[in-house]
């Protein structure tokens, strides 16, 4: 699921999986569609 958070001066959402922060809710849906609610693959 997408969580809308306010983060300094403007709206973020989170995937509630993995953690991972995103400035466009359509690309947010999109990874958690992907999201295997692990670590992002970023830190790997």
């Amino acid at each position: 699921m997408v969580v809308q958070t306010e983060r300094d001066d403007g709206t973020w959402y989170e995937c509630e999986g993995c953690g991972l922060m995103f400035d466009e809710r359509k690309d947010a849906r999109q990874h958690e569609q992907n999201c295997d609610s692990e670590d992002p693959s970023y830190i790997q």
